[in-house]
């Protein structure tokens, strides 16, 4: 027993001798301390002969040390001994290194010959090339074997070495007749096509995807092209034509109705109600499905509350009330009682008939998720009413039901608004503190405006006077009382001009003024913000929403390109980098495909 366990201590010992040098060797080999690396892979490389990984790390450092014959004499020793397909190509490479060109790609040409007698060899040779950037090589690996073998599809690997090559045309359709001709490879195709949208400062592989789309949708009359268009123009937020490629899909493929429905919200998301009207409209005139129903009605009235004027307030309740009635209150109709509720109290100021309603859709049976939608609201109308600890204890329910759920992180995000607007700025501050590493964007850039409002309003006031004054009056445009509210800012300016407060205070009347439609207005106090805070937190937003005031209300594109060009050349990681660019390239005429 005593030999055994003995054994089996020297077995670990050894085994823990051995990882610790070949991390060793690794740590000097990245470093750049070849001959230190080399020492040890070759001790390494001799425990281990059939171990190909450190025998190339051997040859990897004879050639960092320019001792070419010796990596020459380790590759051909092991030739004779393994005859491994892929020392072709170490060997070439080997004579690559010292400008022998002609060795080189006779030993590379030696390593295609084999790819000719057995295709399925391609992926590693390719690879093996891929490794040292020997894309041409790589490229013709697999053009080699797809020509002796046309059932391997190689599509995918060449349109990548493609991409690499810089031939983006090409690329794309290798990968689109990849993606048709394997659907389940269609996300993978999408994702690779996305990450170059990402970097396409210019509009230039956008257009060349849709020019290729729209032939391909042109000549096939595959559904497969319509469905790939719709994508495409989903990415660029282009809705309206996304709708026109889904409903051709839908005629021909009934099952699809969903994806309009998705659509339809991502564009009431996005504000472009026209798209959206239209969208949602056709889903009522072409379903009987009563949830998709709700949801159509829920995204078409939460629109018309966005821009209703008081007057149009009464028409707004009868229809949701005569909605409930059609519907029925239950856990089918949850959205629509919420937004009753939320109509009820923000804009007829009607809390307690939103409180008793949503009291009553929790005595449904109602899963963990929808009761903390229910509570969530509940919480809103709690801080409207400022009724704060009522409202921190519904959210804070809301966090510990759904952990790591995106209405936990909206309930964190409230929950610290809510101590903002009771003024319990401390507490507020250690919360936003946590939000600002939160993995939504948009939690994460209002948490750090929260935080540096409290933080540089604190410094210069102890007494912290002019934020005081500003959690009073956020908390009554939260309540919808917008004059209310812009009298209190504009209070706050005149209180507290020169103080830290005034940047934050600025965008807040520019923004009502924006929402009252009175633009001139608006866009002066953006033009402050850009004027007086240049190293401001605002000056984004200041830029980003005077260009939309330009190009949707006044209808000046001219003024309007300068501000989006100066939002993507200064403003790359600002929310609305991605919107900017894409409307600036509108506006340069880029994208007119």
């Amino acid at each position: 027993m005593l030999r055994k366990i003995a054994f089996f201590i020297l077995v670990l010992s050894s085994f823990w001798v051995s990882a610790q040098n070949e991390q060793l060797a690794m740590d000097y080999f990245e470093k750049g301390e070849f001959q230190k690396a080399l020492t040890l892979f070759e001790e390494i490389s001799t425990k281990q002969p059939s171990n190909y990984f450190f025998f190339q790390k051997v040859v990897e450092c004879y050639q960092q040390l320019q001792q070419y014959d010796k990596a020459e004499n380790a590759i051909t020793k092991r030739k004779d001994k393994y005859n491994q397909l892929l020392l072709y190509i170490e060997l070439g490479y080997n004579y690559q290194l010292q400008k022998n060109t002609d060795k080189a790609d006779k030993n590379y040409e030696l390593a295609i010959q084999e790819v000719e007698k057995e295709p399925n060899y391609a992926y590693q040779v390719a690879n093996s090339f891929e490794k040292k950037v020997l894309l041409p090589w790589a490229l013709k690996t697999y053009e080699t074997a797809q020509k002796k073998n046309p059932n391997l599809n190689f599509d995918y690997q060449t349109a990548m070495i493609q991409g690499q090559l810089g031939n983006l045309e090409v690329m794309l359709n290798k990968l689109l007749d990849y993606g048709f001709n394997t659907p389940d490879g269609t996300p993978m195709v999408q994702n690779q096509l996305t990450r170059y949208l990402k970097d396409d400062s210019d509009g230039s592989f956008a257009a060349t995807i849709r020019k290729n789309l729209l032939l391909r949708t042109q000549k096939s009359q595959d559904v497969y092209w319509n469905q790939f268009l719709s994508w495409f123009f989903v990415q660029q937020k282009e809705y309206g034509k996304a709708f026109i490629q889904e409903k051709a899909v839908y005629k021909r493929n009934p099952e699809s109705f969903y994806n309009i429905v998705t659509l339809g919200s991502m564009a009431v998301e996005e504000k472009q109600f026209d798209d959206a009207k239209l969208i949602l409209e056709f889903v009522l005139e072409n379903t009987q499905d009563l949830e998709l129903q709700m949801k159509a009605h829920h995204f078409l009235i939460s629109m018309e509350m966005e821009s209703a004027t008081s007057k149009e307030y009464p028409a707004i309740d009868l229809k949701l009330q005569e909605l409930l009635k059609k519907y029925g209150i239950s856990p089918y109709s949850l959205d629509l009682q919420i937004l009753s509720a939320h109509f009820k109290t923000f804009y007829l100021n009607q809390s307690k008939s939103g409180i008793e309603l949503l009291q009553n859709t929790l005595k449904l049976p109602l899963n963990l998720r929808d009761q903390s939608k229910v509570k969530m609201e509940l919480a809103d109308i709690m801080v409207y009413d400022e009724k704060f600890n009522q409202a921190i204890l519904y959210y804070a329910q809301v966090e510990d039901n759904l952990k790591n759920d995106v209405l936990a992180h909206e309930a964190s995000l409230k929950l610290a608004k809510a101590n903002f607007y009771k003024k319990d700025f401390d507490w507020t501050l250690q919360q936003v503190k946590v939000l600002k590493q939160s993995p939504s964007l948009l939690i994460a850039n209002d948490a750090i405006e929260m935080f540096l409002l409290i933080q540089d309003n604190s410094a210069e006031d102890s007494l912290r006077v002019a934020l005081q004054a500003y959690a009073k009056a956020d908390l009554q445009l939260y309540q919808n009382k917008k004059e209310e509210a812009l009298q209190s800012f504009l209070t706050i300016l005149q209180k507290h001009k020169g103080e830290s407060i005034e940047e934050s205070t600025l965008f807040k009347v520019g923004k009502i003024y924006e929402e009252k439609k009175d633009y001139l207005n608006a866009l002066s106090y953006y033009q402050n913000i850009l004027d007086n805070f240049k190293d401001g937190i605002y000056k984004d937003e200041a830029l980003f929403f005077s260009a939309e005031i330009y190009r949707l209300y006044l209808l000046d594109n001219e003024k309007a390109k300068p501000l989006y060009e100066k939002m993507v050349l200064e403003h790359p990681d600002s929310l609305y980098y991605t919107e900017s660019r894409k409307q600036y390239r509108t506006l340069r005429g880029d994208t007119t495909i």
